[in-house]
């Protein structure tokens, strides 16, 4: 691993106007590492992923790729230090099928192979890594939300980047299609990828990232692992709300509740066990296996 941290910005910032859209943020990200990017509406979070792949030049500070200086270096640019991004909003060539798209990235990405043929196979190949292998000389316009996001990564992927950053692709996604999404990052996350997960959807933050930066006003309020994050009274105050604390307390004390009980119901269980052969030769009845049962009836009775 290298000891050159894959991406580093330094009071890294943009003004519009009056805005200061993002505002002296610095960090350090290092080979392998998946970093959580959460924050309100409005807190700078696409922002910098513009900046830092060049489709904003920044107003003040730095952008450093594997200790390159790229800052205000155009997109196609910095793409070819193997940075890729997807997009808020998809953006797929419309006039292209969707193993087209894919294929753009291969024939001209950091290992162009210069061959249609060549390209079009690596495209297939990705389209499976994604799971849409079976929609590949469709339209960008007939998927659905979930496989347009698919195709978002995918097209990401042909640039075999070291550095890969995701705006919101599981944005107005169904439970049930976040999933494969996570699996994919993990998946890209085992081979060493650095990665960067703008998201609002706090059971991916959780699942995939090794550290999470809280973007507030344009300004970095806190970097950290993701839990003390999460706990954290200023992002709360700031971003997640006091429903989402009491929320997740109220969970993590009724999974330390079920713990408890489950401890408990193996402690009585061994006891029985452990007495029954006792009361069994003086020719006592056998005990309860669950003596606790009738008390905790009781207690969660009322409740019922």
């Amino acid at each position: 691993m290298s000891a050159v941290p894959v991406l580093e910005t330094r009071g890294l910032g943009i003004r519009f106007g009056g805005l200061k859209a993002v505002d002296d943020v610095s960090l350090s990200v290092p080979e392998g590492l998946t970093l959580g990017v959460i924050g309100p509406n409005g807190a700078g979070k696409s922002t910098f992923i513009n900046l830092v792949t060049g489709h904003l030049k920044p107003t003040s500070g730095s952008v450093l790729v594997d200790g390159k200086d790229v800052t205000g270096a155009k997109p196609w640019v910095i793409a070819q230090s193997r940075v890729a991004r997807t997009f808020q909003i998809v953006k797929p060539f419309r006039g292209m099928t969707v193993r087209e798209n894919v294929a753009v990235g291969v024939l001209y990405g950091p290992d162009g192979t210069g061959r249609m043929s060549t390209a079009l196979k690596q495209a297939d190949e990705i389209l499976g890594e994604v799971g849409i292998a079976d929609l590949g000389d469709r339209p960008p316009g007939e998927l659905s939300v979930a496989d347009a996001r698919r195709l978002e990564f995918a097209k990401a992927l042909a640039l075999k980047p070291r550095l890969l950053l995701l705006d919101e692709v599981m944005a107005g996604l169904r439970p049930g299609e976040i999933e494969p999404s996570l699996q994919l990052i993990r998946d890209l996350k085992a081979r060493g990828m650095t990665i960067i997960v703008v998201e609002h959807v706090m059971k991916a933050i959780l699942a995939v990232s090794d550290q999470v930066l809280v973007l507030n006003a344009g300004q970095r309020l806190m970097l950290g692992p993701p839990r003390e994050v999460l706990s954290d009274p200023q992002v709360i105050e700031a971003y997640l709300g006091h429903k989402y604390a009491t929320r997740q307390a109220q969970q993590s004390e009724a999974a330390a509740a079920a713990e408890a009980a489950e401890a408990a119901e193996a402690a009585a269980g061994e006891a029985a066990t452990a007495s029954a052969p006792a009361l069994s030769s003086a020719g006592g009845s056998q005990p309860d296996p669950n003596p606790t049962a009738g008390a905790v009836d009781e207690e969660v009775a009322p409740d019922a």
